[in-house]
């Protein structure tokens, strides 16, 4: 199980990691928001509200990828531009995430955030998920790093999401945190940025 100590030191991992490359990314971001703002018609940069670390709710950033529409899990590309669809297959539409972490909302590698309804209403020895702060990247992102396209397939996608993917999810974020190692941070970052 993951101890103060380790939670401490990674978070120190983070923010060392997030002032050493912001530099280097924040003009391709400022591009990139641009771009989505003339794209969408809208402000590049879209915020939601996530379930957070010990089930706090905070405020996610993305470069906005998605046009004006009722947007429905599992067909949100239906949704996204063509310049969207490129950011989204890319991820290169979570790189203000480094904001999050940079504040302490998130941590490069941990769970996925979701929306309210998910992590907030995990239950018994479950609720060690909420250790750690969400991350950018983790095991079960990895796995299911081509979420949205399998959701596409499914004629209840929201059904599919809560009873198939949540669960096995839960069991991989679970997994993560009771054997966790800053060894185990490294390998994920390394596997996330091969996977590209």
């Amino acid at each position: 199980m993951i101890t103060k100590k380790q939670l401490k030191i990674k978070r120190g991992f983070d923010v060392l990691v997030v002032l050493l490359f912001l530099p280097i990314v924040l003009v391709p971001i400022v591009i990139l928001v641009c771009i989505a703002t003339i794209d969408t018609k809208r402000y590049g940069i879209y915020s939601q509200y996530r379930i957070g670390q010990h089930g706090k709710p905070f405020k996610i950033y993305k470069i906005r990828t998605l046009k004006d529409g009722d947007h429905q899990l599992g067909h949100l590309n239906d949704y996204a531009t063509a310049f969207g669809k490129f950011l989204r297959a890319s991820k290169l539409n979570e790189l203000p995430q480094l904001y999050n972490v940079l504040i302490g909302d998130m941590s490069l590698v941990g769970p996925r955030p979701d929306l309210e309804g998910f992590a907030d209403q995990l239950k018994g020895d479950d609720r060690k998920i909420l250790i750690v702060k969400p991350g950018i990247t983790g095991p079960a992102t990895l796995k299911y790093k081509n979420e949205e396209r399998v959701l596409e397939r499914q004629n209840n996608p929201n059904q599919y999401n809560r009873t198939i993917i949540w669960v096995d999810k839960v069991k991989i974020n679970k997994k993560y945190v009771e054997n966790y190692s800053f060894y185990l941070d490294l390998t994920l970052i390394l596997k996330s940025t091969l996977n590209k």
